[in-house]
């Protein structure tokens, strides 16, 4: 095992030391840097993230970055109304389209996500409202966080709570493992790890953010 996997981190060439998974990968460094851990309300786009973190399950999440505009353009921007009207003609044209991960349950998956994150709004509300619900206590998270307990963290408490639930609505391709990443992916957790440039820059936008009500 290298250095970096021992310990988690990778000096990039500016200097700076960071979580070592994106490899130093210009766009994968991007979406570290910039996007991975920032708290999200937008109801659009955290229907893009938990659905492409479906689409990710079994591949690895820089296949997925890659091809994340083409899956905008194929999913209506993932606006979930639009999505929740797609018919057999739109299945027929994503499972055509070589831009994407053309798998037909996750297609069919992410249709189906659709009507449900509607019936989710008009309960909640907003989307942001129901998923920061389910955000883990103080005392559920770990008072340092290394690479190790990165490592052995797949799920959590609160991500199985929260992928039962959404079971329970009828959501589909949203287990624990695919929901806890939709929870790092969004900010609902800091999991930059001890030592990443990141990591306290998180902290502080977690503590400014203002939970929706």
């Amino acid at each position: 095992m290298t250095d970096e996997k021992k310990t988690g981190l990778i000096r990039g060439e500016d200097g700076v030391v960071t979580c070592f998974w994106h490899g130093n990968l210009p766009d994968y460094r991007r979406y570290h840097d910039e996007e991975w851990g920032h708290p999200v309300t937008s109801d659009v786009r955290l229907f893009e993230k938990i659905c492409l973190e479906g689409f990710q399950s079994g591949l690895s999440w820089l296949t997925i970055l890659r091809k994340r505009e083409t899956f905008r353009a194929a999913f209506a921007g993932f606006d979930f109304e639009k999505v929740a009207a797609f018919g057999d003609a739109d299945i027929e044209r994503l499972l055509a389209d070589k831009g994407i991960v053309r798998h037909r349950g996750k297609i069919v998956s992410t249709i189906n996500n659709a009507a449900r994150a509607i019936e989710m709004k008009a309960e909640f509300g907003t989307l942001a409202r129901y998923f920061w619900s389910f955000e883990p206590k103080p005392e559920e998270r770990p008072a340092t966080f290394d690479w190790e307990a990165l490592r052995a963290n797949t799920t959590t408490p609160a991500s199985v709570r929260l992928s039962k639930d959404l079971k329970k609505r009828g959501w589909s391709f949203v287990g624990p493992t695919t929901v806890y990443a939709f929870m790092q992916a969004m900010g609902m957790v800091n999991d930059h790890i001890e030592g990443c440039n990141c990591r306290d820059r998180i902290e502080r936008l977690r503590a400014e953010f203002v939970r929706p009500a």
